[in-house]
């Protein structure tokens, strides 16, 4: 089993995660990691944040000489904006007398939206910096950097995983889901929302110029594709194991998101049968492999891969902070107050976009690793690469005037 979890706040002194289920024998590039970390950080509408963290993760156990050992895998991606926080965020009972930053005070007033209220009613907390500083997306760093181990363990096996933009607000991109892969790959590095149409994409940047200038924020949706997933991931035997309510939960499981769909998605909900199914047609020429000429369900049917590319989307909230408040209340007096405002975006879907990436990569990777187990990634491979074989044999037309 491949599980992550992690620790830290938004402004305290690092992120941490440890993840577990790696097998031996993976030789891990830090510098892809850090590629993952920094688009992450990208994207227009983020906020000053950005600005001032460079992320890179450190890795403190799991791995010897570039290469994983089978033990549990340790990162810590600092945040530089510590050294402005040390006075708030410290963990001593009393402010140490070498800190830095200045001394804020209790924030009372929630954000509708956010985690503020229901965290501090279920906690008790008072300052409800104690919940805001954990429930901030800040976390999300360091499951993008477990998530470029799993990217790596799914490389191994020619599994790769791309994200793009299909809307924000509501400008969006016309059936987005049929967007060929070449095209995905094709979007530049520096597309300010990774979108794969140019002008759609400036029309998506005027909607968030207008937002912010409103002191508003703007949510939007993303698909994420994996291409080259074997068929058989996942099981129809049990609820839990279902592959396409594992990938909705870990997806519902970031922040701000409050959709997920597969393949055609809630579409599916609207047409008839005869427009939703992937037809299934016989091997062609000769060679292994049965046709399905459309792939509504995303690659995925009865919670099991079956060998087509595997295609989610995510429609993620505006942000609850904006610069123009919404109505709240201070919890001190029960009185009428402004909410908060932290320090935020007013859009960040490209960069949950990545996110998704690296929830979806972890999720593949732990279904991958349950079929096809093994303590090495050679014996992993090897496995894989025995079961893609037998269902090629059984997937072979035979040859003229041979019985089967």
């Amino acid at each position: 089993m491949l599980r992550f979890l992690t620790a830290g706040e938004s402004h305290g002194k690092a992120l941490v995660v440890i993840l577990e289920g790696v097998p031996a024998g993976l030789a891990l590039d830090v510098d892809r990691m850090t590629a993952d970390l920094r688009r992450r950080q990208g994207g227009y509408g983020r906020g000053r944040r950005m600005a001032i963290e460079s992320d890179r993760a450190e890795v403190l156990a799991g791995v010897r000489r570039g290469v994983t050992t089978g033990a549990p895998i340790a990162l810590l991606i600092p945040n530089k904006d510590w050294v402005n926080w040390q006075r708030t965020m410290h963990a001593e009972a009393e402010v140490p007398a070498n800190a830095t930053g200045a001394s804020r005070a209790a924030v009372v007033r929630p954000r509708p939206g956010h985690a503020d209220l229901a965290g501090a009613l279920k906690y008790g907390h008072d300052d409800i910096r104690d919940v805001l500083e954990r429930a901030s997306a800040r976390e999300t760093a360091a499951r993008v950097a477990a998530g470029a181990v799993a990217r790596q363990i799914l490389a191994r096996l020619e599994i790769e995983v791309l994200s793009h933009v299909t809307g924000i607000g509501d400008v969006t991109l016309p059936e987005a889901v049929a967007i060929p892969v070449d095209r995905l790959r094709g979007i530049p590095e520096d597309s300010a929302l990774h979108c794969v149409d140019p002008g759609v994409e400036q029309r998506m940047i005027a909607a968030i110029d207008q937002a912010r200038e409103a002191g508003d924020t703007l949510g939007g949706t993303f698909e994420i594709v994996a291409t080259g997933v074997p068929a058989g991931l996942g099981s129809y035997t049990h609820w839990d194991r279902k592959l396409d309510g594992r990938l909705a939960q870990a997806l519902m499981s970031i922040h701000a998101i409050k959709s997920v769909g597969i393949g055609l998605g809630e579409e599916a909900a609207r047409r008839p049968g005869s427009r939703v199914h992937d037809e299934i047609l016989p091997p062609v020429g000769g060679a292994p492999g049965l046709v399905r000429p459309t792939n509504r369900a995303g690659g995925l049917e009865g919670g099991v891969t079956n060998g087509m590319e595997v295609r989610v989307t995510a429609g993620m909230k505006p942000i609850a902070t904006l610069m123009k408040p919404l109505r709240s209340v201070d919890l001190t007096t029960l009185e009428e107050a402004p909410a908060a405002i932290e320090r935020s975006d007013v859009c960040a879907v490209p960069a949950a976009a990545v996110v998704g990436e690296a929830m979806v990569a972890l999720v593949l990777a732990d279904a991958v690793l349950e079929r096809f187990g093994g303590d090495t990634m050679d014996a992993v491979e090897a496995h894989a690469h025995a079961a893609a074989a037998a269902i090629a044999a059984r997937l072979t037309p035979p040859a003229t005037g041979e019985n089967r």
